[in-house]
């Protein structure tokens, strides 16, 4: 049997009007962490980035693949939408070349799981975030 949320007991939305729940997902999305950080949620900001960083960071020590936008297979584009889920570490790794050796050792596709799963765990923390910042989410 489901239970419905008291309307009444439900927070407010924000004074922003709809636009600070959207500044939150974003830089959520971009910055591990940042939309907890915007909270005021500084504790769950700081695990939630170091979580993230530290699978993208081992990921990549390990000679995993950044997965690139245009192959056309359906395994490499959701490689792909997991890996851009990280956000900046992404594009960053994307832009100084890192991750582009191919997978020959089974360490290498190890890292690119750490990588794919850390990008999902950032969408998972920036859609948290939202759901906080606009009421939907008790803190």
């Amino acid at each position: 049997m489901a239970t419905q949320a008291d309307p009444a007991a439900l927070p407010a939305d924000n004074a922003a009007g709809g636009i600070f729940p959207s500044l939150t997902l974003l830089a959520g999305w971009l910055v591990p962490g940042a939309g907890h950080l915007m909270l005021g949620k500084w504790v769950r900001a700081l695990l939630l980035a170091a979580a993230i960083l530290t699978m993208f960071a081992v990921g990549i020590a390990l000679g995993g693949k950044l997965y690139s936008p245009n192959t056309g297979e359906p395994l490499d584009i959701l490689g792909f939408l997991g890996d851009l889920g990280a956000g900046l570490p992404y594009l960053i790794g994307r832009f100084a070349g890192l991750g582009q050796a191919p997978v020959l050792v089974a360490t290498a596709d190890y890292g690119t799981k750490f990588i794919v799963v850390g990008g999902m765990l950032n969408i998972v923390a920036a859609v948290d975030a939202h759901s906080l910042a606009s009421g939907r989410k008790r803190a």
